[in-house]
């Protein structure tokens, strides 16, 4: 049993079928009994990529609804939530000053990073699709995880 940190690019391929959809089907699977993560913000940045594959019209919008509302259930109890704090934000910020990390994307790193330094569960691996993201948790001393990469 692992904790995963879904940062949103993975986090999607749990709803949305694309490369590396299967992999975290098996991770999140209950009989794989690991535990996920993912960031409070991340309910909008969720939002955001379903509706913006609505508009782009690579899914249609009662579909879009469907996913968004069973994503807002498995918040509720499948993940554990990281609040976006202080602590968060500080990090976020030190990580934006050493690496070229967009800010949404540092504040998800950060989050990782203050669950880690917390200590209250296992170090949790970093789920991204995003090279560069992947290239700074790693340089940040986290696991990484590329579902899509070999």
């Amino acid at each position: 049993m692992a904790l995963y940190y879904l940062e949103t690019s993975a986090l999607v391929k749990l709803y949305v079928r694309e490369p590396g959809t299967e992999r975290l089907l098996r991770l999140a699977s209950h009989t794989a009994h690991h535990r996920l993560a993912v960031l409070a913000l991340a309910q909008a940045e969720f939002r955001s990529a379903i509706r913006r594959r609505e508009r782009e019209g690579d899914i249609d919008g009662a579909l879009a609804t469907r996913l968004i509302g069973r994503f807002e259930q498995h918040l509720q109890g499948r993940f554990m939530r990281q609040l976006v704090t202080d602590s968060v934000l500080e990090k976020a910020l030190d990580l934006i000053d050493r690496y070229p990390l967009r800010a949404y994307d540092a504040i998800q790193l950060a989050g990782a990073l203050v669950l880690r330094a917390a200590g209250e569960t296992e170090d949790p691996v970093f789920v991204c699709a995003d090279r560069q993201l992947i290239a700074a948790a790693e340089a940040e001393g986290l696991a990484a995880l590329d579902p899509a990469g070999g």
